[in-house]
């Protein structure tokens, strides 16, 4: 008898303890994967399109950076910092496409603003002395500035999001006064035009 109570405890501890251990396994799907994070737009993301896109644009920049090769000096490194930038906006751009969230709209813009500076910064190289010291600080300020407007740009859109999906508020006390008095003011002045009536 006592060997049967204990087999039993000890097959109810195992059972038990595997049943426990059942839900807390992981996924097996890398990080960033679309199982663990689907996307938006999963069709596109898993179509023949979409990886056709991303090979061309990787092959438009291995050509553009061949390019380069043939020039020499800043301007090698101008025609570099273009190619560069060109990808890093069209993969952006892809991935928009791909994901189509609010996020993902303002990375390209931010990948944008970025690759020009990057661009501005080396023709910088081309002047000397104080010119080249104030190009890359207007290419700096420039760059800011469109950060700035982008941010704002970007709050505006969430506020307005929130704005437009929160209820109608019922016009306070004092609206509604001065929307009153509004309108008896013009019935009144109609009035005085008729003759009172």
């Amino acid at each position: 008898m006592k060997m049967n109570t204990l087999y039993a405890a000890v097959s109810g501890i195992f059972l038990l303890g595997a049943a426990t251990l059942a839900p807390a396994q992981t996924s097996n799907a890398p990080a960033g994967s679309t199982v663990t994070n689907p996307v938006k737009n999963a069709k596109v993301a898993a179509s023949a399109d979409y990886r056709a896109d991303k090979d061309r644009i990787e092959a438009d920049a291995k050509a553009a950076k061949e390019k380069c090769k043939s020039m020499s000096g800043n301007a090698k490194d101008i025609c570099q910092a273009e190619a560069k930038a060109n990808e890093k906006i069209a993969k952006a751009e892809l991935e928009n496409k791909r994901k189509g969230t609010p996020h993902s709209a303002y990375e390209v813009e931010k990948t944008k603003a970025e690759g020009a500076y990057e661009v501005a910064k080396e023709k910088c190289e081309d002047q000397k002395g104080a010119d080249q010291h104030n190009c890359k600080k207007q290419a700096k300020a420039d760059y800011k500035k469109a950060l700035a407007e982008l941010k704002a740009g970007n709050d505006k859109t969430a506020s307005m999001d929130k704005k437009t999906s929160a209820p109608m508020a019922a016009p306070s006390s004092t609206n509604a006064t001065n929307a009153g008095a509004s309108t008896s003011g013009t019935v009144k002045s109609d009035q005085n035009k008729t003759g009172g009536k």
